[in-house]
């Protein structure tokens, strides 16, 4: 008669354990998610940072004036980008900087800057430069950028590089889709990753 007695308990502890676990699959099915996310995020930043790295390498290999060639190591930059999609949700800028000695002392001059224009004619998506932003495009090239005297300033490297020095910053972005947006706990939020993930070398 003790035998049922003793059997009655290990159902009751399966019945606890089961009913524990269908509470807990849920959150950890959530966490599960959250982290594929932040690893796809964190492959994308990976991607960007790379390309700008190889962009700022041809640039700088690149002939005196990238006009000519500018629109084809971008081309090529983005089509090694998969899994992401840079044709829809991407945009490069390749930006040529020179140390300049003016009247006023030495400074760095933007001479020129390139946009790519297959991912300008077919996303849309059109993030503005941090390097600096040109006010006017024309085929995929920033055009009337004045120049010596005239030409615009911008703080990258200040005070790093000697007259007639020059720099190539490759800047990319990529419109990220995040799963999972913030996150709110109580007061606090977790960080955002995305959308817009960015990267920038500079050669």
């Amino acid at each position: 008669m003790r035998a049922p007695a003793r059997r009655f308990p290990r159902r009751a502890a399966r019945g606890i354990a089961a009913v524990e676990f269908a509470i807990v699959l849920p959150l950890l099915a959530l966490l599960l998610f959250m982290l594929a996310d932040l690893s796809r995020a964190i492959q994308a930043k990976l991607i960007l940072l790379n390309i700008s790295r190889e962009g700022a390498n041809l640039a700088s290999r690149s002939t005196a004036d990238l006009s000519g060639s500018s629109q084809a190591i971008m081309n090529a930059l983005a089509a090694s980008t998969p899994p992401l999609d840079m044709n829809k949700r991407g945009m490069i800028y390749v930006t040529k900087i020179m140390g300049y000695t003016a009247k006023g002392g030495l400074r760095n001059i933007v001479l020129e800057q390139y946009r790519w224009d297959a991912g300008a004619k077919a996303s849309g998506y059109l993030p503005a430069s941090q390097v600096w932003q040109c006010g006017s495009w024309s085929n995929g090239t920033c055009s009337g950028i004045a120049r010596d005297e005239q030409a615009p300033t911008v703080p990258l490297m200040q005070n790093q590089l000697a007259d007639g020095e020059l720099i190539y910053a490759v800047e990319t972005f990529y419109n990220f889709d995040m799963l999972f947006g913030t996150l709110k706990f109580g007061n606090s939020t977790t960080p955002v990753l995305g959308p817009d993930l960015t990267s920038m070398t500079i050669f």
